[in-house]
């Protein structure tokens, strides 16, 4: 099929466009916060639990959010769910920017990540649905790249406009943004609807059960341990209830039959191990060096280009590495070299200068675009057709569980502190994470033992 008899009368590359700005937008939104932290904190008075949900916020709903918006869009049509994703984001990004308590400012967080979830879930779907063969490969590489994008403008257009209308200035960016891309998405082709009804009790166990689990994550530092307890037990009863529910219903948001593909299960532990590795990690540099080395927010987020610049770069050349060098084997080496990037950062002291952190965030960034746009093929090449939005909401779940874990355990290690102890939080945050990551390269090498051919289940 291709891809303008696939839209109808759009130009071949116009779905490809407004899925990447869209996606671009979603990583706008998830890095709003990370130049513009003491200034909330300043602005709200925010507490150390309250910065962490600010941080973890957006990636919580999202994780909660991704796999329901698969079934949304595998169910009732992935283009509706996505225009849906958009609006949603319209309205909780004016909320954002309206916020007069951290209270506020935490709930819209997590609504934004529920209207990106849509965005992220049935973006990368309608390309699976849309380009085929070597085109679906180029356009899961823009895909990639429009990731990385996203993090690189984000932050850069957070601190131009901090100093002209404030913290909330971006949520209101975001709104404008959102608004005519949401209102060009009406006219990408629809995915067939399959009229089965979506598993709405599903959904609930597991959403609520992601959050009790990221609430207890965030309070086991700063809260109390009978709260912490029974946040974890709550947590671990949903997903058990989760798992039976989807065992049982006849359209489950999660098909758990993927499990026993390992290169889905690959897929989905290198997505996790990237985010709560090298995404989590890298989001809390701009604080490092905005509080840590006294850089101002613009300059914080120009250095950030040196990972998230490489980024987009990488995942463009992605496409040009030698066709002998499967997905598997990209992914594995390319999550190794971000350990090693995550790595070179333990350098950074109260005595440094922000270049200390330049050789990481380079090393980083060209192993983390090819990681997205492997990630990116692998996410819809390891399912069914007819559930490319499972499989790319999936994904994208592990990626945001992940990095909502991580943020918030950075989150914890640094808050309030200053000087030599801010350091020391941020020393135990580098060898969390790079742990993380090689743990993320074991796991594919086992996986890769047990796999039979990396094939997609059957219908």
């Amino acid at each position: 099929m291709s891809p303008r008899a696939a839209s109808g009368t759009l130009a071949p590359r116009l779905p490809l466009v407004i899925v990447a700005l869209a996606t671009l937008l979603a990583l706008v939104v998830f890095t709003a916060p990370l130049t513009t932290l003491d200034a909330m904190t300043s602005a709200l008075d925010l507490s150390a639990a309250e910065q962490a949900w600010v941080m973890s916020g957006m990636p919580l709903g999202a994780a909660c959010g991704l796999l329901t918006a698969g079934a949304f869009g595998d169910t009732l049509g992935r283009r509706r769910t996505f225009v849906a994703g958009l609006w949603i984001n319209v309205v909780s990004s004016i909320g954002a920017a309206l916020a007069g308590s951290a209270e506020m400012l935490i709930v819209m967080r997590i609504v934004q990540g529920l209207g990106s979830a849509g965005i992220m879930a049935c973006g990368l779907g309608l390309l699976g649905q849309i380009y085929q063969g070597e085109a679906r490969k180029q356009a899961a590489a823009i895909w990639a790249a429009a990731l990385g994008a996203g993090v690189a403008t984000g932050p850069i257009l957070s601190s131009a406009f901090l100093s002209v209308s404030g913290w909330n200035a971006i949520h209101w960016i975001i709104a404008l943004i959102s608004t005519p891309l949401a209102l060009a998405s009406v006219q990408l082709p629809e995915s067939p609807r399959t009229g089965l009804r979506v598993d709405l009790p599903g959904a609930l166990a597991l959403m609520v059960g992601m959050a009790a689990l990221m609430s207890a994550l965030v309070e086991v530092r700063v809260g109390s341990s009978l709260l912490v307890i029974g946040l974890i037990a709550l947590a671990g009863v949903l997903l058990v209830l989760f798992v039976r529910l989807e065992r049982r219903s006849p359209n489950p948001i999660l098909e758990l039959r993927l499990f026993r593909s390992p290169a889905f299960v690959g897929a989905t532990l290198a997505a996790f191990a990237s985010g709560a590795g090298v995404l989590a990690l890298m989001s809390m540099v701009p604080t490092v060096l905005v509080r840590g080395l006294g850089l101002s927010p613009l300059a914080a987020a120009v250095t950030i280009l040196a990972w998230s610049g490489v980024t987009v770069l990488a995942a463009l050349g992605a496409r040009f590495l030698p066709a002998a060098l499967s997905s598997r084997a990209r992914v594995i080496w390319s999550i190794l070299g971000c350990a090693v990037g995550q790595a070179l950062l333990f350098v950074a002291g109260a005595d440094s200068t922000w270049a200390v952190l330049l050789p990481g965030l380079f090393v980083a960034g060209v192993a983390n675009g090819i990681l997205n746009a492997s990630l990116g093929h692998e996410a819809v090449q390891t399912v069914p057709q007819e559930r490319t939005a499972m499989g790319s909401a999936a994904n994208n779940t592990a990626r945001y569980l992940g990095s909502a874990l991580g943020i918030s355990l950075i989150s914890v290690l640094i808050a309030g502190a200053q000087g030599e102890s801010f350091f020391e939080g941020w020393h135990r945050a580098v060898v969390a994470t790079s742990v993380i990551s090689l743990l993320g390269v074991l796991a594919m090498l086992l996986l890769s033992r047990r796999d039979g051919g990396g094939r997609a289940l059957p219908a």
